[in-house]
């Protein structure tokens, strides 16, 4: 069906930029994404939008209200939307985190607006979500012990260990409690990318694993 699509989750990280750019290059799927690396040069104003939202994210509550910054973020999810349901019925749409992890970390950085929110959960619901699971403090040590991190990504005005991790969790508990209702396979970020790309492959390509309601190949999502 022409607007059948897949979503890629994980905490931040997590490793999924690494394993769509896999994607991208073994496969000819299409992937949807907000980050530059896959946005070609038709869609400047999605880039300069994420950086207005982080300017309006610190001053949130300040110079402008929550629902202002939550209005920025709403057109990422929106882009998001649009990317998923333009896909081709010839080849399978990629999605990266959809609204869910927009939601979680809006949630959790109090940026809460539950009419917003209930329009973005009357969005179509994907064929299936694909969650890379990644130790909290795995990440920690990806983001260069808090180098790379953004105010989008930690408890607090500044990154610590400890606020990086409890938000991390949290984020990881509110994304799975988004998505308990759409058919949801777990991959272990431990192996490489590679072999996370050929996993992603094999439960995208398996029709009898979610037409039939299974969980597909990866281990189900933890209670």
């Amino acid at each position: 069906m022409p607007g059948e699509f897949w979503v890629l989750l994980g905490a931040d990280y997590a490793g999924k930029s690494s394993v769509l750019s896999a994607l991208a290059r073994r496969t000819n799927w299409q992937v949807a994404s907000y980050d530059d690396e896959f946005l070609d040069d038709g869609y400047p104003s999605v880039s300069r939008l994420r950086g207005e939202f982080f300017e309006a994210l610190r001053e949130a509550g300040r110079r402008y209200s929550t629902d202002f910054a939550l209005s920025i973020a709403q057109t990422a999810v929106v882009f998001l939307r649009d990317q998923a349901l333009a896909g081709s019925v010839a080849r399978p749409v990629l999605v990266d985190s959809y609204y869910y992890k927009i939601l979680a970390k809006c949630r959790l950085a109090g940026l809460a607006n539950e009419q917003i929110f209930a329009w973005w959960r009357s969005f179509p619901a994907p064929r299936g979500v694909i969650y890379l699971e990644t130790d909290a403090g795995v990440a920690w040590r990806r983001s260069g012990n808090g180098a790379a991190v953004n105010r989008f990504e930690h408890y607090g005005d500044q990154p610590s260990r400890e606020a990086f991790v409890r938000f991390q969790i949290d984020l990881r508990r509110l994304m799975l409690a988004e998505v308990r209702d759409v058919p949801t396979s777990v991959i272990g970020a431990a192996a490489d990318v590679d072999d996370i790309a050929r996993q992603i492959e094999e439960i995208v390509r398996s029709d009898h694993g979610h037409r039939s309601g299974d969980r597909g190949k990866g281990r189900p999502v933890p209670a």
